[in-house]
């Protein structure tokens, strides 16, 4: 499959969309948003809009369900809770796209500064939550598509995240 040139997620729709350098559309996801709705304040638990680029991917050739915590590895869920292991709130699985704001005094820089606020585009096992606004302020996705979305796009790949 051809890698993409950029993403656009667009928040009515809740839906994430995988582009060609063409503006051929590759792929496309149903997603969660915040349920806090759109901004970009620091602490605000909202999406931020605009123009951003991935940073850095995070979980290549990790298992489908592997968490995170502070962008480690820390094993697969189901092992996770039959150990007793203690999760945060909003568990981060399978793979993570950490998003770069680009726009200065919109999502770059002091108190609004995307990458700062580590906004990532990730697997959630809340899969029956995907479509509806949810997430904590990252871009959500099943933990299967976001596994295919980290193999097409590469760290640099353009992110709008429209309403």
């Amino acid at each position: 499959m051809s890698k993409a040139s950029h993403i656009i997620v667009n928040i009515a729709r809740q839906q994430l969309y995988c582009l060609d350098n063409q503006d051929n559309l590759l792929s496309e996801y149903p997603v969660s948003t915040s349920s806090f709705g759109t901004g970009n304040q620091n602490g605000s638990f909202k999406t931020p809009l605009g123009e951003h680029s991935i940073a850095q991917k995070i979980g290549d050739g990790c298992a489908i369900n592997e968490v995170f915590i502070g962008r480690q590895a820390q094993g697969v869920l189901d092992d996770l809770r039959a150990a007793n292991i203690d999760l945060p709130d909003d568990i981060i699985t399978s793979r993570i796209l950490w998003l770069k704001g680009q726009q200065p005094g919109v999502n770059q820089g002091k108190d609004i500064d995307s990458y700062q606020r580590y906004i990532y585009i990730h697997g959630t096992p809340d899969e029956e939550k995907i479509g509806t606004p949810a997430s904590h302020g990252c871009v959500r996705m099943r933990n299967k598509d976001v596994i295919e979305l980290f193999d097409l796009v590469g760290e640099g790949c353009r992110v709008l995240i429209q309403e």
